[in-house]
């Protein structure tokens, strides 16, 4: 998602009300805090929305959206950096039982979260540095980019402090077996996927 960061300049207001605040008054944008500051993001084009759905086709196929795990978009991920931090990637497989794992703010805890992954769009940078920073540090296990700009495919996963040990970077042409720990095998088609997020497909 593309994102622009807003520094925290309301006084005592915290940031979770300047959040809310500013979704009612940009409905169908997507606000986060990563980090102390509010990354607002405007709705995606159909592309990006193309890509997506491209994307969850295998993981419904592979059955992982049944009684041991759950597929969700734009789900709410408290993030243990800060107190009001959180972020809301693009899709999630998560435990079926996540809505026990509730915190606040339509959030749930990274315990419950499997995978995360991103589609990127104008600021891709928020999801190939600032997001991989948040995700490792919440202990998600498994993080995949869908890099449109480079045209490339990112699966991170071994999560550590702030980074991730394993990222491994995948181009059109490949097949990608995602980790078994997401509860299933998934294989992802860099090109299609890839494909489905171009603004014009090639004839």
């Amino acid at each position: 998602m593309s994102a622009a960061s807003v520094e925290r300049h309301h006084g005592d207001r915290p940031l979770i009300a300047e959040a809310h605040r500013l979704m009612e008054r940009n409905p169908g944008n997507r606000v986060e805090i990563i980090g102390g500051q509010i990354l607002v993001s405007p709705s995606p084009g159909g592309p990006h929305a193309d890509a997506l759905t491209s994307l969850t086709v295998p993981f419904l196929a592979a059955g992982l959206h049944g009684p041991e795990s759950r597929v969700l978009q734009e789900v709410g991920l408290w993030l243990p950096a800060g107190p009001e931090d959180y972020a809301i990637p693009d899709l999630a497989v998560v435990d079926a039982d996540y809505r026990d794992s509730h915190v606040e703010n339509s959030c749930y805890d990274p315990i419950c979260f499997r995978l995360v992954l991103e589609v990127t769009s104008s600021n891709y940078q928020t999801d190939l540095r600032t997001k991989v920073a948040a995700y490792a540090g919440a202990k998600v296990p498994v993080y995949v980019i869908v890099d449109r700009k480079h045209q490339r495919l990112h699966v991170l996963t071994d999560a550590a402090e702030n980074d991730y040990g394993s990222h491994r970077i995948h181009a059109p042409g490949e097949l990608v077996t995602l980790p078994d720990s997401i509860g299933a095998k998934v294989t992802l088609d860099v090109a299609a996927i890839l494909d489905a997020g171009q603004p014009k497909r090639t004839p």
